[in-house]
């Protein structure tokens, strides 16, 4: 028998058959966590003029040190008309447009106003004063493609002139939980049955990596019905099922999916949780059928969906983004495959340490809540200790 892939593995043959979605125009105000498509440029210079960093008066600095008198004021939004001529000031706003005459910025705090005149200290050409295009020239690039639009982009963009910017379409995910014995929150349970969260787990995780879901509702464990909604999900970008692709006599999820024409990559990978994890292509739909213990639902999700998601968009590095952590107290390591522990965070002396939870079996998601990182604990005997570096991923 063939080993399992490795994570790494697995993630290469699913980014080897991921194409980036069509782009679309869409408006800077509805464009926060959108991906860009194209560079976004900016349309003006950014500050377009030459303007005050301060409040205070406009001069020239060869009239100071002395007394000047005040010949008009620059608000923002409207600049000064009165002409500076020699031994004049203008007071000026934060923002406000710099007379063309001015080559300095004489801050409030350090003149004194007298009547109509005001006295000055010496004042060094170019104090205070924001040139035009300091931040940026018209035409350069403001965001590139490939990035992900947070708060400080979006404004970057529309203080740059962006209207409209080009993002890449958000893909479309289709979710289906299988299991007879799954019931809606609220519902009274019968023996043997259990309340549907992966469903819930799922779509809050596609909906943080820019998707859009359409959550069908869970299948029982008969061939026709999971015939009929894996056939319509097959419409989605990208399909999610949970539950069914284990080797038991109701996980009907591969082999129905393989009737209807879907290439199965791989299944079952070497990590834990999450081991019968499967990838399969229908056309340009991707398709993952994830473990239905929860918390291997998660991590499946986290390690190879969303990677998948993010490639979808364009995103320049779609790889989960682990980051270095100290480990705060032991964990037992697994022979035969990579871990992922769920672990809360903490800062000690000024570094960032993992503490793993107690209770890792992967039916326990609500151990799992208290989590804010997956801790990757390299497949090998024995344990690592405490105070060991380790890599973990946020979620």
């Amino acid at each position: 028998m063939a080993p399992l892939p490795s994570i790494d593995e697995a993630l290469e043959g699913i980014l080897a058959r991921v194409r980036p979605l069509a782009a679309e125009r869409v408006p800077i105000s509805a464009a926060h966590a959108r991906v860009l498509a194209a560079d976004g440029t900016a349309v003006v210079d950014l500050p377009p003029f030459r303007s005050s960093a301060m409040d205070g008066y406009a001069v020239r600095s060869a009239d100071a040190p002395g007394r000047l008198r005040i010949a008009g004021q620059s608000a923002a939004g409207r600049p000064s008309e009165a002409p500076l001529a020699p031994g004049t000031a203008i007071g000026i706003s934060t923002g406000a447009v710099v007379p063309d005459e001015a080559d300095a910025v004489v801050p409030v705090e350090i003149v004194r106003v007298e009547g109509d005149e005001v006295v000055v200290p010496a004042a060094e050409a170019g104090a205070h004063v924001r040139t035009a295009g300091s931040d940026v020239r018209a035409g350069a690039v403001v965001v590139a493609a490939g990035t992900r639009l947070g708060p400080p982009q979006v404004a970057a963009l529309a203080a740059a002139g962006r209207a409209e910017v080009d993002c890449v379409r958000r893909p479309r995910v289709a979710i289906v939980p299988t299991g007879t014995e799954l019931r809606a929150p609220g519902d009274r349970l019968a023996p043997g049955e259990i309340y549907e969260s992966n469903g819930l787990l799922l779509r809050a995780q596609v909906e943080t990596a820019g998707g859009t879901v359409e959550l069908l509702p869970p299948v029982g464990d008969d061939r026709a019905a999971t015939r009929a909604a894996l056939e319509r999900a097959l419409d989605a970008d990208v399909l999610v099922t949970s539950g069914g692709v284990s080797v038991g006599p109701h996980d009907l999820v591969r082999e129905t999916l393989a009737e209807l024409g879907a290439e199965e990559v791989f299944w079952r990978v070497a990590v834990k949780p999450g081991k019968p994890v499967a990838f399969a292509v229908r056309g340009s739909t991707l398709v993952f059928g994830l473990p239905g213990n929860p918390v291997s639902a998660l991590v499946g999700f986290e390690l190879f969906v969303r990677p998948a998601l993010r490639a979808l968009q364009g995103v320049r590095e779609p790889r989960p983004p682990f980051a270095p952590a100290v480990l705060a107290s032991p964990v037992r390591r697994s022979e035969g495959r990579d871990a992922l522990v769920r672990a809360a965070t903490r800062l000690v002396d000024g570094r960032l340490e993992v503490e793993p939870l107690r209770g890792q079996e992967s039916h326990m998601i609500v151990r799992a809540a208290a989590a804010d990182a997956l801790v990757l604990v390299p497949r090998g005997s024995g344990e690592l200790a405490a105070g060991a570096q380790v890599s973990y991923l946020p979620i």
